[in-house]
């Protein structure tokens, strides 16, 4: 069973929802920081919380709990490059430990992970959107009662699709 995700909703079995993706659509990424989602066919790798944000997470997939030393490093300079790293880094990254409550929930899914190609895209995630379902810099997100309704359903070979159709 696949999640099905297009311009402007998450499918999966009956259930669908309204989402956010890249300020440039959904496309095949070029390069690091070009606003687009992926298309492709990708796995979730683990979910990442916050437990002081998000008190009971029923899921089957793995879990990981968030703390304030985590990052993403988005920096093609590094051997780290679109991985889960400990904070402080030199190299450029995001904070996963956010004031915000995007990254209260973070679906990772395994875009560019094996083989890794530098500068080629990181971090892409489905998590939390902001306010109005506003663009993302290239993930897919969701209001937080849809997502975590998503969570609950998911198995471990729960796969994403995404698709460059309405």
């Amino acid at each position: 069973m696949h999640i099905l995700i297009n311009k402007k909703y998450l499918i999966y079995k009956d259930y669908k929802a309204k989402c956010a993706i890249g300020k440039r659509g959904i496309g095949y990424k070029k390069k690091e920081g070009d606003l687009i989602t992926p298309i492709g066919l990708f796995k979730i790798k683990y979910i990442l919380y916050r437990k002081d944000r998000i008190k009971k997470l029923k899921t089957k997939l793995k879990k990981i709990i968030i703390n304030k030393k985590m990052g993403w490093c988005n920096d093609p300079y590094s051997k780290h490059y679109n991985k889960l790293i400990k904070l402080p880094s030199n190299y450029s990254h995001e904070k996963i430990y956010r004031k915000d409550n995007i990254y209260d929930i973070i679906l990772v899914l395994n875009y560019n992970m094996s083989p890794i190609i530098k500068n080629k895209g990181s971090a892409i995630f489905i998590h939390i959107a902001r306010r109005n379902l506003k663009k993302t810099e290239g993930c897919i997100a969701l209001k937080k009662l849809h997502l975590l309704k998503v969570i609950n359903k998911l198995k471990n070979n729960t796969q994403v699709k995404i698709l460059n159709q309405k």
